[in-house]
């Protein structure tokens, strides 16, 4: 996908720079946390898979808030409510009725503002690590006091555009130089050193908690545990005072929204557009199969891209066959591997089966995961919710030449002939809970059903 095109138009006497791309059924608008510029965005990998699988399913819409990358520098001290006709400004121009407002850290101020301004152009609200209100007062104590705020504020200016300042956004990424060489690069794109300094304070002044309660759509929270900027009780008020809301705990300690495990995070994302967009009509129970080749890189690179070619046709036409012998519908191919559906457990047991033994004919080892569970279909062409993550999940944790499946589909298949070798309970990344997994054993051995 190609980095798309900036355009602007006015909000009053201020020029906002946005971007739209992708032609998905529903407006999303990204609202982003304190400063960026959605032309250096696209520069860093990860941020761009974020867009990108954003735009996969959404027609998005982007912006620089005034003040900051590509709009109007020098603009003031922009209020909320200013803040929020900006989002109408562009929404207009953009040509979108109603949208989905997906508001990240900061930018989780003026989403709630929006929404409780504008309903009608709301169709439902997504908050990522958002804090209704971040100054201490004596009725919020999990705020940060002004001795606290000045002291960032100082060393913000002192230290600005040097490589330092993303310990405390993505943990996971400091001391990585190219990335923080990336994110020091962004931010002084973003804004000067004053700017930036202007913009936290409007930051720490902001409390929407009085707004809350006139939310009227549907909102999705996000918030991940391990996140030191975003106390868990800030997250808990925003699920307890907007009425239709629904908050959700994803792994990880990163508070940049392109940092860590993207796939849980962009799963909730679509099924909750989805489900807003047709009611959650297409709820299903699936079985899932994930497939992968084991050592593919390594096997590529031995035999050369011609070679490889023809050996990747020749597994994917087989695989194919097998999904169809038993009535699957093969959902899409993930490079050197496959993720189908089934019915019921027994027939991607059996599919699975068949595809080891093709993959062995062809010189080829796979490893394979499995789990039956609640999944949202869209339309005839994909398939997404926990059930995939959780088969994804599985897949990864067998070893070459397996099929690991979750005690779910051992429980469902009680009475088979099928085997299974318990393995006993694994932590699966990005999915609540633990969880127990077996192991396709022998096909002429009896099922045991894990305890």
């Amino acid at each position: 996908m190609q980095r798309p095109k900036t355009r602007y138009t006015k909000a009053g006497d201020v020029w906002l720079a946005y971007q739209v791309v992708g032609e998905g059924p529903v407006d999303l608008v990204y609202a982003s946390g304190w400063l960026h510029n959605i032309d250096i965005i696209w520069e860093h990998p990860a941020y761009r898979r974020l867009l990108e699988t954003l735009a996969s399913f959404s027609r998005l819409i982007l912006f620089d808030k005034r003040g900051t990358g590509l709009s109007d520098r020098e603009t003031g001290a922009p209020t909320l409510e200013e803040r929020a006709e900006d989002i109408r400004a562009v929404m207009d121009a953009a040509g979108s009725q109603r949208a989905t407002i997906l508001g990240h850290s900061e930018g989780g101020h003026v989403t709630a503002m929006f929404a409780a301004c504008y309903p009608e152009r709301v169709r439902s609200i997504i908050l990522l690590d958002c804090r209704p209100c971040n100054a201490w007062k004596p009725d919020w104590p999990t705020g940060m006091r002004r001795a606290e705020f000045e002291a960032f504020a100082t060393h913000l200016v002192e230290n600005w555009g040097k490589p330092d300042h993303l310990g405390e956004q993505a943990p996971s990424l400091a001391g990585i130089p190219e990335e923080e060489e990336w994110y020091a690069r962004m931010l002084i794109h973003a804004a000067s050193p004053s700017s930036a300094a202007a913009y936290a304070r409007i930051w720490y002044e902001l409390d929407v908690r009085a707004v809350l309660p006139s939310i009227a759509c549907p909102a999705l929270i996000f918030r991940r545990p391990g996140d030191r900027t975003t106390p868990a009780e800030q997250t808990r008020y925003l699920a307890e005072h907007i009425p239709d809301s629904r908050l959700i705990e994803i792994g990880g300690a990163d508070h940049a929204i392109w940092a860590g495990d993207q796939d849980e995070c962009l799963g909730w994302i679509r099924d909750f557009i989805d489900d807003e967009r047709t009611g959650g009509e297409d709820r299903v129970l699936l079985s899932v199969l994930m497939s992968d080749i084991v050592g593919s890189t390594e096997i590529a690179a031995r035999l050369g891209d011609a070679a490889w070619r023809d050996k990747l046709a020749a597994h994917d036409a087989a695989a194919a066959r097998a999904v169809r012998h038993h009535a699957g519908h093969l959902v899409k191919s993930t490079g050197d591997g496959f993720m189908a559906t089934f019915a019921g457990p027994s027939r991607a047991i059996a599919c699975a089966r068949d595809m080891h033994a093709e993959a062995a004919r062809l010189g080829l080892t796979l490893r394979a995961g499995a789990h039956t569970g609640e999944c949202l279909r869209h339309g005839q062409a994909d398939v997404t919710g926990l059930g995939v993550v959780i088969a994804a999940r599985i897949m990864e944790a067998a070893g070459a030449g397996e099929t690991l499946i979750s005690s779910t589909m051992c429980d469902l298949m009680a009475g088979s002939r099928l085997a299974f070798d318990d393995i006993g309970i694994r932590d699966l990344k990005g999915v609540p809970g633990q969880w127990r997994l077996a192991r396709l054993g022998d096909p002429d051995r009896a099922a045991t059903d894990p305890e």
